[in-house]
């Protein structure tokens, strides 16, 4: 750069104070050189060093001549203008405007530099913490480390808690909940009360609400993601024992011997000597307190089961069960009832994995023999259509998940309905 100043260096090489803070505004202070200010701050705050070259791509004629007038020489031609970073930190320095150079020009002018690296090791420091109680928890669950991984990938926990700090309040809460789960006939007010001391904490549309349903879902071998609705979320709760009322919570059956002893044994006498069939709901279940007396009870998954059997035999139907799919809390404790009664069971699908999944939950709580649903019938029912998901175990007949997993097809309930029934039916002559 050309031409004298009074505010130029002295003859000992240095800058008065006011006059090197004035001449650091001409020469970087303006919106001309903003880009090379912002440039180099970028680079502090990421920790790099201000070294090499940095360009801007479309620079202005005032862009241009406010860089000629900082390098004192001509900035090159076209479109682009490239600043060495050296050699504005050189100038800074010999100039006596900025002694520690294009850092300390920096500060100045736009203020401290932010440490974003640290910052960045700061935060991912506190979300582990957030972590790390569910993450303790999870290493004890290895059923779960599959969803948790899910949380990540997503990004669900950070999309409902906007800092680290609420999401650690928020998953020591829900740790809390999972290790209640499952918690065979308890409802959800309560669940949330024990665990939260907020029986609202898990009602539908709170974070934690969503976090803790997804985390059923995974327990339950289901999608993480829900389905919505409510039948969906009732479902998803019922897999893990949990109800979210008395009376949303039901079962159906037919053919139960009944009593005239308590509210229950009445209604289950009065449909059997009808002959139609029969739905308890929880709070019937949970206020009947003695055992449900019967010798051989058999299980379906469909409904259509019960009201073929109904329409067929009516008041001399055996005693039927309804699972519904995934067992409701009134399904288990319809069950519960019956095992402490005597009874034994006998259990029959469909002929698909999440079938086998629902068949699993069953024998593990209630233990049951197999009914028309073992591998051999399996093999023996004509069907095309394709079975996709994950295979599973079938611990009453191992070789059921290999047959299943060679031949590749799906067999639903509804096309052994016929031989159902006249099973049913041959029970009753017997």
């Amino acid at each position: 750069m050309s031409g004298s100043s009074t505010n130029g260096p002295t003859a000992g090489g240095s800058v008065t104070g006011s006059g090197a803070s004035e001449r650091l505004g001409r020469l970087l202070g303006g919106d001309e050189t903003a880009w090379l200010i912002d440039r180099a701050r970028r680079r502090l705050e990421q920790g790099r060093p201000l070294t090499g070259t940095v360009t801007l791509t479309t620079a202005t004629p005032a862009q241009r001549r406010a860089a000629e007038a900082l390098l004192g020489r001509r900035a090159g031609a076209g479109s682009s203008l490239s600043v060495s970073l050296d050699e504005v930190d050189r100038i800074l320095r010999v100039g006596g405007i900025a002694a520690d150079g294009l850092r300390e020009a920096v500060i100045r002018l736009r203020g401290p530099i932010r440490d974003l690296t640290g910052e960045k090791a700061t935060r991912a420091a506190d979300w582990k913490r957030a972590f790390a109680k569910l993450d303790a928890l999870i290493s004890e669950r290895p059923e779960l480390s599959g969803w948790r991984s899910w949380l990540e990938s997503t990004g669900l926990v950070r999309r409902l808690a906007t800092t680290a700090g609420e999401a650690r309040t928020l998953l020591d809460r829900l740790s809390t909940v999972l290790e209640r789960l499952p918690s065979p006939g308890t409802r959800l007010g309560r669940l949330a009360a024990e665990t939260c001391a907020d029986a609202h904490a898990l009602d539908e549309g709170r974070p934690l609400a969503t976090l803790a349903l997804s985390a059923a879902r995974a327990l339950s071998g289901l999608p993480y993601a829900s389905e919505g609705g409510a039948d969906a979320r009732r479902s998803a709760w019922a897999a893990v024992g949990v109800h979210l009322d008395d009376l949303s919570s039901f079962v159906l059956c037919l053919g139960l011997p009944g009593d005239d002893r308590s509210p229950t044994g009445r209604v289950l006498s009065a449909a059997g000597a009808a002959g139609e069939p029969c739905v308890l709901t929880l709070r019937q279940l949970l206020r009947h307190d003695t055992p449900l007396r019967a010798n051989l009870v058999r299980i379906c998954e469909n409904p259509i089961v019960v009201a073929a059997a109904a329409d067929e035999l009516g008041a001399s139907c055996p005693p039927l069960v309804c699972g519904g799919g995934r067992p409701s809390a009134a399904v288990w404790r319809l069950l519960d009832l019956l095992a402490a009664g005597g009874a034994t069971f006998a259990y029959h699908g469909d002929f698909d994995w999440g079938g086998i999944a629902i068949a699993a939950a069953v024998h593990e709580r209630a233990g049951f023999l197999p009914w028309r649903f073992d591998a051999a019938s399996y093999r023996a029912v004509p069907s095309s259509a394709p079975l996709s998901g994950q295979v599973r175990p079938t611990p009453w007949d191992p070789e059921l998940s290999v047959a299943m997993e060679r031949r590749g097809v799906r067999v639903e309930e509804e096309l052994v309905l016929p031989e159902l029934v006249a099973d049913l039916k041959l029970r009753t002559s017997s």
